[in-house]
């Protein structure tokens, strides 16, 4: 009895949530559901290759308004996970909100850091965009709207999608080298924009994280050009699109950009932040989270890709 007891309360101390009563999850916070109807208003193209590096194929999902005989702005929606774990399907419930309003929603594979490190990440996004522009008659895209999003990991890479565009040494050789990578407006979610701060020093000298090192191949204090490269912040020039940012109210305030934002305002580029209230960092999980998002991302794209 009295080892049972001891096993119990040893228990209580590491899981306390789990002996205690637990409020049933609100609508909100409810896993996301995209209704059948609309579901069934959509073209679904999946497991499409897009690049290819040897006998290495990376695939996208592509959804589409059925009987929309015009050409569509294309947004690519990019899967998060720390740059180590996670898939395109994470995404799916976005892009078909997305496809549904209008647009071709496209989720994307890539090489994750356990693969290879950085910069193999970007390279595949931007073949992901080459391939879009090099197949954009076959699926109805319009080749010169462009869109990107993405969540946490996802939202850097689209971030320095967005303000990456002709860095040579960022492009890769995932195929369609004659088609252009650029995006022409981005929404960075629970997303790293400046990975030469304070914070990802020590965040990347910690051996216990799983992000950093792993992703870039060492601290920053070791490889700082890596870091630089692999920095949205870095890259930005007048030339940018119009880059935004949502974060959840539960995140870190680094996910608010506001270094970057300021960067970007005395440059003209057109940015802005949207707090997800009550939300944490993976937002988009919960179904107010992806509500709100679709409905950003919606006035967003339509009012820069739409012509």
């Amino acid at each position: 009895m009295k080892t049972f007891l001891a096993s119990l309360l040893l228990f209580s101390l590491v899981f306390p949530s789990l002996l205690t009563a637990q409020p049933a999850a609100s609508n909100a916070a409810r896993r996301v559901v995209i209704p059948a109807e609309v579901l069934a208003k959509l073209e679904t193209h999946t497991n499409l290759t897009y690049a290819s590096y040897g006998d290495r194929e990376l695939q996208l999902d592509l959804f589409r308004p059925k009987g929309e005989p015009k050409s569509l702005p294309a947004i690519v929606c990019i899967h998060g996970g720390g740059w180590f774990q996670g898939n395109r399907t994470s995404m799916r419930p976005l892009a078909q909100a997305l496809a549904a309003k209008g647009f071709v929603g496209v989720t994307i594979s890539y090489r994750l850091s356990g693969e290879k490190k950085f910069p193999a990440q970007i390279e595949d996004c931007k073949a992901a965009v080459r391939w879009l522009r090099a197949n954009a008659t076959k699926y109805g895209i319009d080749k010169q709207s462009i869109g990107v999003t993405g969540l946490s990991a996802g939202g850097h890479l689209a971030a320095l999608l967005a303000t990456s565009g002709g860095v040579k040494e960022l492009e890769g050789d995932g195929g369609n080298a004659k088609e252009s990578s650029a995006v022409q407006a981005c929404i960075a979610m629970g997303a790293q924009s400046d990975l030469e701060t304070d914070r990802i020093r020590t965040l990347s000298g910690t051996p216990s994280n799983p992000h950093y090192r792993p992703f870039l191949g060492g601290t920053l204090d070791e490889i700082p050009k890596v870091y630089a490269l692999a920095s949205p912040r870095h890259h930005l020039d007048k030339s940018d699109p119009p880059l935004f940012f949502m974060a959840g109210e539960q995140d870190d305030p680094s996910t608010h950009a506001d270094e970057m934002r300021g960067d970007m305002e005395k440059l003209g580029v057109q940015t802005g932040l949207k707090i997800v209230p009550n939300a944490p960092h993976a937002f988009l999980g919960r179904q107010d989270g992806l509500d709100m998002a679709v409905s950003i991302c919606e006035q967003f794209f339509k009012r820069h890709l739409q012509k």
